[in-house]
């Protein structure tokens, strides 16, 4: 449950510190004063859009701060999950967001992501407002509503999962097919290209060694002149250098008894003559290998034509991408040869995850219609006791074209408040008044089957008064018996009934205008709801019935 709500710098709220209390909690305030300021940064709180124009004027931020007790609530999973510290003794949540429309969470120190805390604020708090009247018009949120009363959850979890193996097994199956048929019409043109490759006997490396042939065969008559030319600059006609690197080596060696540097230096000509004379037979040899091959040419040429007439079809730029496509049609050939049987194999697996959701949905099925006749049951009762004697409910179920995520049933409820009218479309025939007292009465059962800490309920009573008030206040009173009630009224009936009771305000200062919210002790309490029963001006008859009803309350309770 929540313990402890603080605001800072939210629209009217300047501050804001409330310590919140078990049981049934009770808002009241003039129309205007910020009790649904309070809710709406309570929304933020729990994962609502981040707006920067919710900030208080001349201020750089807001924040939203609570903490709840979590002992005894089946949450500890999803902060496993999450890698968050947990103590079920207190959980910190807070959301900030700035002036540039910049909105950071925490959840016990931890910064999570908006949809991280709107998934915890589900566990958390259920906030009723009053445009969710209209769930009793939504077809998923009744099927909810009957796999609750079922108090079989792992009948829809068996289903979900079923259901989205069996999606997954026929998309493939469909992809699969599409992909066969394309690649059936595409075989002879896949072939055609497979064999183009396949003569081309392209081998890795041999774009690089021909082009390099190419260069030498193309430019044979220059590089045989090169080699010769070298090799004559060398040799000389008189005196080569090899002769005279000999005659050197030799004049050092005469002196190098008087000079042993000398001698050194002659091994070393010596050696550099060695060299030489190696260089000079190559460069003979090789002067002798080159010579022009217009044959061999030819081929290069022809060779390299074909590779680069390959790779610019296929936009490719080397043979090895050539040899990797080769290898990806020929895949491509076998997966069609033998399409058959992969599909056989898909065809099979879809078949049998579709029994298998068949089998789910049936069991999902019969699970609801028993909690159908049971919701009708208790429904009518709550609903006799909250002034309809004459109610009349029926939930019908009905087999839906195709199943979805939700199961293979489409729901419809009927209702009827009245003596002799036969049960219609809820949407089509109940009052804002009636559909008022269907919510809370759903909301009743759903609380008694669920471990939901904190439901809060904003103007929940609208379309109703007098006695009616006062037995959905009883309603109210008897669901804190499961879980933390906190409701924001109007009607001095319900305000009457709550354990603990705050009251919102609003205070024009110098510069601003502030909301304010206090919790009131017995005098405060009594002079609130004389002020809902008389208005403004607080009169003698106003006090006392305040006092009476509060009175009464006390004794129902």
């Amino acid at each position: 449950m929540i313990q402890r709500l603080t605001i800072s710098h939210y629209a009217l709220i300047e501050q804001l510190d409330i310590h919140w209390l078990p049981g049934f909690s009770v808002i009241t305030g003039e129309t205007g004063a910020g009790k649904s300021i309070m809710l709406g940064a309570l929304e933020l709180l729990l994962g609502g859009r981040a707006d920067a124009k919710a900030i208080q004027t001349g201020q750089k931020k807001c924040m939203v701060e609570a903490s709840f007790l979590l002992d005894g609530f089946d949450v500890a999973p999803f902060f496993e999950a999450n890698d968050i510290d947990f103590d079920p003794a207190e959980c910190i949540v807070r959301r900030e967001v700035t002036a540039a429309g910049k909105s950071r969470a925490f959840i016990n120190d931890t910064p999570v992501t908006a949809a991280k805390l709107k998934e915890l604020g589900a566990m958390l708090i259920d906030i009723h407002s009053q445009h969710k009247n209209l769930l009793i018009r939504n077809e998923r949120f009744i099927l909810d509503t009957l796999d609750t009363m079922a108090a079989q959850p792992v009948l829809g979890e068996k289903y979900r999962a079923v259901h989205a193996d069996y999606k997954r097994a026929a998309s493939h199956l469909h992809a699969l097919q599409e992909a066969t048929e394309k690649d059936q019409n595409d075989l002879e043109y896949i072939q055609f290209q497979l064999t183009q490759l396949e003569e081309a006997a392209l081998n890795a490396g041999e774009q690089e060694e021909l082009e390099q042939e190419l260069s030498t065969l193309s430019h044979a008559e220059d590089i045989r002149q090169a080699l010769a030319s070298a090799q004559q600059l060398l040799e000389g006609e008189e005196t080569s250098l090899s002769q005279s690197l000999r005659l050197a080596t030799d004049a050092l060696h005469g002196v190098e008894q008087h000079a042993p540097q000398a001698g050194e230096l002659a091994e070393r000509l010596h050696s550099v003559r060695i060299e030489l004379d190696d260089i000079t037979a190559e460069l003979e040899r090789e002067a002798d290998a080159v010579e022009a091959d217009p044959a061999r040419l030819s081929f290069v040429e022809e060779r390299l034509s074909t590779i680069y007439n390959l790779e610019q079809k296929h936009h490719v730029q080397t043979v090895e991408a050539l040899l990797e496509l080769e290898k990806e049609l020929r895949e491509k050939i076998d997966a069609t040869t033998n399409a058959d049987v992969l599909l056989e194999e898909a065809r099979r697996e879809a078949e049998r995850l579709y029994a298998l959701r068949k089998e789910a949905a049936q069991e999902l099925t019969r699970s609801r219609k028993t909690a159908a006749r049971q919701m009708e049951r208790e429904l009518i009762a709550a609903l006799q006791n909250l002034g309809m004697p004459h109610a009349k409910i029926t939930i019908e179920i009905t087999p839906r074209t195709e199943p979805d995520e939700s199961g293979a049933n489409r729901v419809t409820f009927l209702f009827s408040a009245n003596k002799n009218v036969p049960p219609q479309d809820v949407s089509e025939i109940a009052s804002g008044g009636e559909i008022a007292r269907l919510m809370l009465s759903i909301k009743a059962l759903i609380s008694r089957r669920t471990h939901l800490p904190s439901i809060i309920f904003d103007e929940i009573d609208t379309g109703v008064s007098g006695e009616m008030a006062e037995r959905m206040a009883m309603v109210m009173r008897h669901i804190a018996e499961h879980c933390q009630v906190i409701c924001i009224t109007h009607l001095p009936q319900i305000a009457a009934h709550g354990q603990h009771h705050f009251k919102v305000y609003k205070e024009d200062g110098a510069d601003l205008t502030r909301s304010h919210i206090v919790p009131l002790d017995e005098e405060g309490r009594v002079e609130e709801i004389a002020h809902m029963l008389s208005g403004a001006s607080l009169s003698e008859a106003a006090v006392e019935n305040a006092r009476m009803l509060l009175k009464r309350q006390a004794v129902t309770a």
